[in-house]
């Protein structure tokens, strides 16, 4: 069996809209740390603890380090996550949108399909034509829960610029064929699911056509589904399927979005 990671990292180092920080106490700062948690719940400790008082010193812990600790400040959509229909609006077909804490774990587990799109280049979309077409290209009837990736290759420019604004999006067209089908659950290996966002907001702003801002994520309001963002090494699937897609998210409170460690899973033939 191979178990495939799919995921790409919450990177502090990325500069993008919504960039992530990330406070790394090390090993030896966390003696300090730890000074500090003790010391400032205590009455006048924490003025002790400012004028260089320690309840414990490095040569009295376990090899002068404590444990590591990192404190991340980043967006539920930076890394490779789960968006939820409560991140399309705050309702769906009529009712309260699911969060991530309630989306049903079901849609998060089962059979993976692979599309390959990876002769697109930007600024080409994927049309309900390209689906068709590439799931005829691997002789695959689409079922109902199946988990469609869709390959661009959009990974392989993380950490540029055009990674935020130059990639291959879907066109609302493509997300209801796969919505006909029964697909509740689909990912990319780009930022965004829709066309690059800078695009779509110039349009809409000049001409106020409420279809040209997020058309696919606000089609979540119409017709329940989730989707994947920021995933990666798509084209390490050995097979188009055949193969089971984990994307369990965390549980963020009244969240929208949650981070996942997506995998394949490959069974041995």
């Amino acid at each position: 069996m191979q178990i495939i990671d799919l995921s790409t990292s919450i990177d502090d180092t990325l500069k993008e809209t919504h960039a992530a920080t990330i406070d790394r106490i090390t090993h030896a700062k966390g003696v300090d740390h730890f000074n500090w948690v003790v010391m400032k719940n205590q009455p006048g400790g924490l003025e002790k603890f400012e004028a260089g008082e320690r309840v414990a010193t490095p040569e009295e812990i376990p090899d002068g380090e404590m444990l590591s600790l990192e404190i991340v400040h980043a967006s539920v959509h930076m890394g490779s996550h789960v968006d939820a229909p409560f991140h399309y609006g705050s309702q769906t077909q009529g009712n309260p949108s699911k969060k991530i804490e309630d989306l049903p774990l079901k849609w998060c587990y089962g059979p993976g399909v692979v599309l390959d799109f990876t002769h697109k280049k930007y600024p080409d979309v994927i049309a309900k034509d390209d689906v068709i077409a590439a799931l005829a290209r691997i002789d695959y009837t689409l079922k109902p829960m199946d988990i469609v990736l869709l390959n661009t290759g959009g990974d392989k420019t993380l950490g540029t610029p055009e990674y935020v604004t130059q990639y291959v999006g879907m066109v609302p067209d493509a997300l209801e064929y796969l919505l006909d089908r029964g697909i509740k659950m689909l990912g990319i290996d780009t930022i965004g699911l829709d066309r690059p966002c800078f695009e779509m907001f110039g349009e809409f702003l000049s001409t106020k056509d409420k279809s040209k801002i997020w058309p696919c994520h606000f089609l979540g309001r119409q017709r329940e589904y989730a989707h994947m963002e920021r995933l990666g090494n798509l084209s390490a699937i050995p097979r188009p399927y055949g193969f089971t897609v984990s994307c369990l998210p965390v549980k963020v409170k009244d969240a929208g979005a949650g981070w996942s460690r997506v995998v394949a899973i490959v069974e041995d033939e």
